[in-house]
């Protein structure tokens, strides 16, 4: 056989070969994809961002390595307050690093808190324009969050860090209606807790969230009991709102008593229900507080002049007055 004759019958069983292993390898490509074992196709948007040289350097598998460059330039205009081209670099970034969890919960917390910062304390901008750029920025914060969640659905600290983001009275919770995101938190939160890796606080403030939503206090009190049964959850919160759910649904119980129960002491009682009793902002439920507060108040002969009801009256600060109109 002539020598041309190989070479066309080589040339021929090659890209025959090449044909049947195309589909298998862009099938066995798909499917790593879809495990999380490779990065997604780099967009072409991204590559222009990045730059001829580094679009190279992540095209030959060193896509991280052009992320923490891009994070350290991210941190540089972080420093310079220029907070569009922190947004944008940490697009960029998580084109690169879809599944390093730092660069999501980074790029959020730059959005709803440094950046929200900045904007409500502007006081080169108008009032309206303050509030309206440090809302904006809060909620691109939790857009850019529940993004990085949706590329990785069972990270249980990107879900804490939503319910977080959520629940934050200073934040979501400040502009809408409270039961609408004291309910998402709470969902975040048990969603958190339910990939099985949460770390133990999760639980518990599914439950602070709960507690928080009207309607959902039966619900809340079960979760409270159940968390209660294991001496590490009994924090200060977890037994207050665990009295509070039970008033709830006994309105007639000694809620004094019940508070000297969870607490051991009249005096660490009273201090505990003092505490809650002032955390106006945070929408905690108050069931039964103010009356054990009073029982509680002639237990320990305090006087009218340091009563917590008279120094509520003269508290002037309510929430309207922590942003500008």
């Amino acid at each position: 056989m002539k020598s041309w004759q190989r070479n066309g019958i080589l040339t021929v069983a090659l890209l025959a070969f090449g044909a049947v292993r195309l589909p298998f390898e862009a099938g066995l490509a798909k499917e790593l994809r879809v495990a999380g074992l490779t990065p997604p196709p780099m967009e072409i948007g991204t590559r222009d961002k990045i730059g001829q040289t580094s679009s190279a350097v992540a095209l030959g598998g060193l896509r991280t390595l052009v992320a923490t460059f891009l994070n350290l330039r991210a941190f540089s205009f972080f420093q310079e307050q220029r907070w569009d081209d922190v947004a944008d670099a940490f697009d960029t970034i998580v084109d690169l690093a879809p599944r390093t969890r730092y660069y999501w919960e980074t790029g959020a917390w730059h959005s709803a808190y440094n950046a929200a910062s900045y904007y409500i304390n502007d006081s080169e901008l108008p009032a309206l324009r303050r509030r309206e750029a440090w809302r904006t920025s809060i909620l691109k914060g939790r857009a850019f969050l529940e993004r990085g969640i949706r590329n990785n659905p069972a990270d249980w600290s990107l879900l804490a860090n939503l319910g977080f983001l959520l629940s934050d009275s200073n934040k979501i919770a400040a502009f809408r209606a409270p039961d609408e995101t004291f309910a998402a938190a709470a969902d975040a939160y048990r969603r958190s807790a339910d990939t099985g890796k949460a770390l133990p606080y999760v639980r518990r403030a599914e439950l602070y969230s709960l507690a928080r939503v009207a309607g959902k206090e039966a619900d809340a009190l079960a979760l409270a009991r159940s968390l209660y049964a294991a001496r590490q959850n009994r924090t200060p919160t977890l037994l207050i709102l665990l009295l509070v759910l039970e008033a709830h649904e006994n309105p007639s119980m000694d809620s004094s008593r019940r508070a000297i129960e969870l607490f051991g002491t009249p005096e660490k009682a009273y201090d505990a229900l003092t505490s809650h009793w002032q955390r106006t902002r945070e929408r905690f439920p108050v069931y039964g507080v103010a009356a054990a507060l009073e029982s509680l108040e002639k237990t320990l002969a305090v006087s009218a002049e340091k009563s917590i009801f008279n120094q509520a009256l003269q508290s002037t600060t309510g929430p309207d007055e922590w942003f500008p109109k």
